[in-house]
C-alpha cells in the first residue's frame, strides 16, 4: 500500500539536505560543461579536428542549452522542481556516456548537444530551488551558491581535466565515467528531497513555456543585461579558444596550461561572487565592470607580448569581474521574483548569458582560419573590452533606487516548499 502524500513528504530529508543536493548538482553540472575544453587539443590530434570544428562542438552545446531554456527549462514552475531536475540529470548522464564512448567529431557533436539540453533543462530549476531552500536567516544563500557554485564547478572541471590530460593515458575515459556515475547518484538523491514548487499552482500567465520576465522584474532584468553579456562573453573566449590559443599563440607546450587558465578564470569568478556579498548589488556590478575592463586590457597585452603569465593575470581580473557582476545581478533579480515565475525569470537570465557565451565564440572560431588565432584573439578581447566599458558606464549611471540588493524575504523564497 502506498503511503499518503503527506506521510511521504514528512519522510523526505529536510530543507538543508535539499539545499546541499542542489548545490552539489550545480557544481557537477558546471564541471561537466567545462570538462571537454582541455580535451580539445587532444581531440584535434586524435581525430584531426580543425579549430573551426572545435568551436562548432562548443557552439552546439550552447545551442542545445538555449533550446532547452527557451522551451522546457521553466517547466519546474508548472510541474514541480523534482521531475524536471530528475529528467535533466538522467539526460546529463546520457551526455557524459556519449563522451565516454566518442570516436570522432559526429559523436562529440551529439554528446555536446545532449549535454547542452540537459544543462538548459536543469539550470533555471537549480537556481530557483536553491533560492527556495535558502535558510530563513540567509535569503541570499541560494543566489550565492548559484553564482559561486557555477564558477567553482567550471573551475574544477577545467583544472582536474587539464591535469589529467598531462599525466594520464586516455583521461577522457576516467573523467566521463566518473561524471556519468555522479549524475546517476544525484538523480536518485533528487527523488528524496522536498518539492519547492506546487505543480499546477502557477498563474495562467506563468504556465506558458519559455522564459518570461514579469513587469515587476523587467527594470532589474534590463539593467543587468550589459554586465551579463560582458561577463559571459569572456567566458566564451576561454571555453572555446583558450586551449588552442595557449599552445598556438603563447607557445606553451605543457598540456595542462589551457585547462589551468580556464580554471583560474572560474576560480576567480567564484571568489568574486563571495566578495560581492559584502557589497550592494549595484556596487558589486560597478566594481565587477571595472575589473572586466582591466581584465580585457590585461589579456590583450598578454597576447601582444606572448606572455603566459600575463594571460593568467588577465584571466584572474576578468574572472573576478565576471563573478561580481553575475552574482550582483542575480541578487537584484532574485529579490524581485516570486516562486510562481522564478524558473522563467532565471531562464531569461541564462538565455541572455549563454547567447553572450556562444555567439561571439562561434564567430571567432569561424574567423580563426582566415585571420589566425592571434588576430582573432585581439578582435574577441576588444569586443569583450567594449562590452565591459558599456557595462561600467551603465552601472555607474544606474539609479541606485531598486539596485541596492535588498534581500528577498524568506517567505517569498520558501512559502511553496512541500
Amino acid at each position: 500500500m502506498t503511503p499518503p502524500a503527506s506521510v511521504r513528504d514528512r519522510r523526505r530529508p529536510g530543507r538543508q539536505a535539499g539545499f546541499t543536493v542542489l548545490a552539489v548538482a550545480t557544481v557537477v553540472m558546471m564541471a561537466t560543461a567545462s570538462a571537454p575544453s582541455p580535451f580539445y587539443p587532444l581531440y584535434r590530434e586524435r581525430w584531426g579536428l580543425s579549430v573551426t570544428m572545435v568551436t562548432v562542438v562548443f557552439a552546439v552545446y550552447v545551442a542545445g542549452l538555449l533550446a532547452a531554456l527557451l522551451t522546457v527549462g521553466p517547466l519546474g514552475d508548472r510541474l514541480g522542481r523534482r521531475p524536471v531536475l530528475l529528467a535533466a540529470l538522467l539526460l546529463a548522464a546520457v551526455g557524459t556516456a556519449l563522451f565516454w564512448t566518442a570516436n570522432g567529431a559526429p559523436s562529440l557533436v551529439a554528446a555536446r548537444v545532449v549535454q547542452g539540453v540537459a544543462t538548459g533543462t536543469a539550470t533555471s530549476g537549480l537556481a530557483a530551488g536553491l533560492v527556495e531552500f535558502s535558510p530563513a536567516g540567509r535569503p541570499h544563500a541560494g543566489t550565492t551558491v548559484t553564482s559561486v557554485g557555477t564558477n567553482a564547478g567550471l573551475a574544477a572541471g577545467a583544472a582536474a581535466v587539464g591535469l589529467l590530460v598531462s599525466h594520464v593515458a586516455h583521461p577522457d575515459t576516467y573523467v566521463f565515467a566518473t561524471l556519468t556515475a555522479a549524475f546517476l547518484v544525484l538523480a536518485g538523491l533528487v527523488l528524496l528531497i522536498p518539492e519547492t514548487a506546487a505543480p499546477g499552482a502557477a498563474p495562467t500567465a506563468a504556465r506558458r513555456l519559455g522564459p518570461r520576465v514579469p513587469p515587476a522584474a523587467r527594470p532589474r532584468f534590463l539593467a543587468a543585461v550589459p554586465a551579463l553579456v560582458a561577463g559571459w562573453a569572456v567566458t566564451g573566449l576561454f571555453l572555446a579558444l583558450t586551449p588552442s590559443l595557449v599552445t598556438g599563440v603563447l607557445h606553451v607546450t605543457w598540456g595542462a596550461a589551457g585547462g589551468l587558465d580556464i580554471a583560474a578564470l572560474f576560480l576567480a569568478g567564484a571568489v568574486g561572487g563571495v566578495w560581492s556579498l559584502r557589497r550592494t548589488a549595484r556596487s558589486a556590478t560597478l566594481l565587477g565592470a571595472v575589473l572586466l575592463v582591466l581584465g580585457a586590457a590585461g589579456l590583450a597585452a598578454a597576447v601582444a607580448a606572448s606572455s603566459a603569465a600575463g594571460f593568467a593575470c588577465g584571466a584572474v581580473l576578468a574572472g573576478l569581474g565576471s563573478g561580481m557582476t553575475f552574482h550582483g545581478n542575480l541578487r537584484a533579480i532574485g529579490a524581485v521574483t516570486t516562486a510562481d515565475s522564478r524558473s522563467q525569470v532565471f531562464s531569461a537570465v541564462y538565455v541572455v548569458s549563454y547567447a553572450a557565451l556562444s555567439l561571439p565564440a562561434l564567430a571567432a572560431g569561424l574567423l580563426a582560419p582566415a585571420w589566425g588565432l592571434r588576430t582573432t584573439s585581439f578582435a574577441f578581447i576588444g569586443f569583450v573590452g567594449v562590452l565591459s566599458a558599456v557595462a561600467l558606464a551603465h552601472a555607474r549611471d544606474a539609479d541606485s533606487a531598486g539596485t541596492a540588493g535588498t534581500p528577498a524575504t524568506a517567505d517569498s523564497a520558501t512559502a511553496n516548499i512541500h
